[in-house]
């Protein structure tokens, strides 16, 4: 999942959504340098990408669409699952997103906290730019598909993600809603 999923699997814990979040930025064993609380954000993290990246469904739709987005399709799951928990956020949580999202950026205050500059940056840029309002719409999926594909240090086809979702909306909406039925047992009741 993408920002939004792992903000939601912190089970409202600002700190640890942050540490979560954090993930991104340290590779291998280098969030071992850091706080415990952040440590368990990282991991929490890995956790999450681990799950997504085993389940079975979502093994059968990365399948299903690895043709259309080869090399990416992964990510593009990531993204349209991030899509799906915006449009249908009533559903798994029981404050409104906008609201949600302007009492977690109001909790922040990374000031005095020891995550590197870039990430402060990143988390800045989050709120500022309010990214995650603009998930529930076709025009934010469209704008995550190019954002995330102008990252990646190789050619894709992630900017075509949009069009691949309309295709396969049935069979990614269904796969997700099995996902989170199946990452919520576990998240919500034994990791966190």
């Amino acid at each position: 999942m993408n920002y939004l999923g792992h903000i939601y699997f912190s089970n409202n814990n600002t700190q640890l959504a942050i540490a979560n979040l954090f993930g991104d930025f340290v590779k291998g064993k280098k969030y071992l340098e850091y706080p415990e609380y952040i440590q368990k954000g990282v991991l929490l993290h890995r956790k999450i990408d681990d799950f997504i990246d085993h389940h079975f469904e979502v093994l059968h739709l990365i399948h299903a669409i690895r043709g259309e987005l080869p090399k990416v399709a992964p990510i593009a799951i990531d993204i349209y699952f991030d899509h799906l928990l915006a449009r249908n956020w009533d559903q798994y949580h029981s404050t409104k997103l906008p609201d949600f999202l302007a009492d977690f950026y109001s909790k922040i205050d990374l000031t005095n906290e020891p995550y590197p500059a870039d990430f402060k940056h990143f988390v800045n840029l989050l709120i500022e730019r309010n990214w995650i309002s603009y998930y529930p719409t076709e025009e934010g999926l469209y704008r995550m598909c190019q954002g995330v594909s102008n990252k990646l240090s190789f050619e894709n086809a992630l900017t075509n993600g949009h069009t691949v979702f309309q295709r396969f909306e049935n069979e990614i909406t269904s796969c997700f809603h099995e996902y989170m039925r199946d990452a919520n047992e576990y998240f919500m009741s034994k990791v966190i």
